[in-house]
């Protein structure tokens, strides 16, 4: 522990130090020797230390604000990367405090000695180090003194819900099942008035029902200050092949909520980096009983006339939008490769190439059939029109949202259809719906246009159901009218589709 002396000073480094030159993983054999580790102890810890530009963009993230008596939390430290980052910040940018201490919470013990020998670094600050679980700490007792300054790139994992975890968060009365949106909202809780959080996390927040609850803790005990984004899923945490979307999130405790800053760069070196505000109601729509995270990042776009552009809900058009039935694990023994007497024909998302089914598939990767009986026939769908959309998109896929037609003439005089459920499908009624309908529905979702506003609050590859639900769509009978005019087209571009739907892009 470093004691911290009684008067505004500048941060004092021990002689020979250097700024960021951190211990641990800075060398290239440190480096090396952490990404070689087992990837599923990492995995088990949910760990994944912070890049030193990511870090150092964080810490400009605070505010310029001097502080009496300055207290930073830094929860999943790992070797206090982002503590040193805004240390250095405060010393480079002459933001003075009277008294400066860090509290640096890391349970792996390879790490805590990098940690202890970066925090001593800085001779005039206060550390402590906890080798605790914050969870834990944190729900044991509040605080008298409560933080002024977090900054975290918390654990990545879910929490199971019959857990020690889950029981110690919803004692607090915070309900939600991943180690790093229970790490936000507990630094949360922690906070002093005005007392700011920057957490780097997985953009999956924004939106479902999975992360409600965190959402509307954010929104009841914060402001949003600034939300970052990354263009690409892969470059932020390229070394430890993270695959999740990620955001970098300001948030100050107890604050009037005001504008919101919106950045985005290509990747971790900023080197594109562009920034914007936005009024809050673009970020989360007033009267959204879900308050899913918008995030525009045109500021050409108006945003708020774009949602709006078309008002009608699924209901309005005549259909519906579910997740595909069969379970293909769970109905193995149905499954055949080929269609033969008493079977259905079974659609896969391999069976979906350039907007229409490809079926069946002879390479023998995918079954092309299932058997119908008393076990499956309540997960089967009556052969007709159907529109078709992928739940999983790969990494880099132009769009998200792929859709396809299913058209019965495809599988002859078959009576029903199974759908797996790895695909959303639009039925009515659990039916089949018009040919113009549904022609007319993949048009539009597979425009970049429904793309982009899908992004605005998905950063997930994963499509589902009830995203699909949200989006608002053409009125029935411009969906109709757009079927029948795709039916006569070869390759109708981009903005002759827009003409039809009277979207005006510029």
């Amino acid at each position: 522990m470093r004691i911290a002396n009684n008067q505004m000073m500048d941060l004092n480094l021990k002689s020979g130090s250097k700024p960021l030159s951190i211990v641990g993983i800075n060398s290239a054999n440190d480096a090396a020797e952490y990404k070689s580790r087992d990837r599923s102890y990492k995995s088990d810890l949910g760990q994944f230390l912070t890049p030193i530009p990511i870090a150092n963009f964080m810490a400009s993230m605070f505010s310029k604000r001097s502080i009496k008596n300055c207290r930073l939390l830094d929860a999943g430290a790992g070797v206090g990367t982002l503590s040193c980052a805004l240390l250095n910040r405060w010393n480079s940018e002459g933001i003075k405090h009277k008294n400066i201490s860090v509290n640096a919470f890391e349970i792996d013990d390879s790490l805590i000695p990098y940690l202890d020998e970066n925090l001593t670094n800085y001779t005039d600050v206060e550390s402590t180090i906890h080798s605790e679980d914050f969870i834990s700490s944190a729900t044991a007792t509040r605080n008298s003194e409560k933080f002024t300054h977090a900054i975290l790139n918390p654990p990545y994992k879910k929490i199971g819900s019959k857990s020690k975890h889950r029981e110690l968060l919803r004692s607090v009365g915070i309900e939600t099942g991943n180690l790093y949106s229970a790490f936000v909202a507990l630094a949360l809780r922690e906070m002093e008035e005005e007392g700011e959080v920057i957490a780097i996390i997985p953009r999956s927040f924004c939106n479902g029902p999975y992360f409600k609850p965190f959402r509307k803790f954010i929104l009841e005990n914060a402001a949003i200050t600034h939300l970052h984004l990354f263009k690409s899923r892969t470059d932020a945490f390229k070394g430890d092949a993270v695959l999740q979307e990620n955001i970098i999130i300001g948030l100050k405790r107890g604050t009037a909520q005001n504008e919101v800053i919106v950045s985005t760069s290509t990747d971790s070196s900023f080197s594109d980096l562009t920034s914007h505000k936005y009024n809050f109601e673009q970020i989360v729509t007033t009267g959204d009983a879900d308050q899913f995270f918008n995030i525009p990042t045109k500021p050409d776009k108006v945003i708020d006339n774009d949602l709006n552009f078309f008002s009608s809900s699924l209901e309005d058009i005549g259909a519906c939008v579910s997740t595909g039935p069969v379970v293909g694990f769970r109905l193995r023994e149905h499954l055949r490769d080929d269609i033969s007497e008493g079977c259905s024909p079974l659609i896969y998302p391999a069976h979906l190439r350039n907007g229409s089914v490809n079926w069946p598939l002879e390479d023998g990767k995918k079954a092309n059939a299932i058997h119908r009986n008393e076990n499956t026939q309540k997960w089967l769908y009556p052969n007709g029109f159907y529109c078709l959309v992928r739940r999983f998109s790969s990494k880099e896929e132009r769009h998200r949202i792929v859709a396809s037609v299913i058209s019965p003439e495809v599988f002859g005089q078959a009576e029903f259809l199974g759908i797996d459920n790895k695909l959303n499908v639009y039925h009515f009624d659990k039916k089949g719906i018009s040919e113009n309908l549904a022609h007319g529905l993949a048009a539009f979702l597979n425009t970049d246009w429904v793309d982009e506003e899908f992004r605005l609050f998905s950063g997930h590859t994963q499509v589902n159901a009830t995203d699909l639900r949200r989006l608002r769509y053409p009125s029935n009978e411009k969906l109709i009218k757009l079927g029948k005019w795709i039916l006569k087209q070869n390759e109708p571009t981009q903005d002759e589709i827009y003409k039809q739907l009277g979207i005006s892009v510029g």
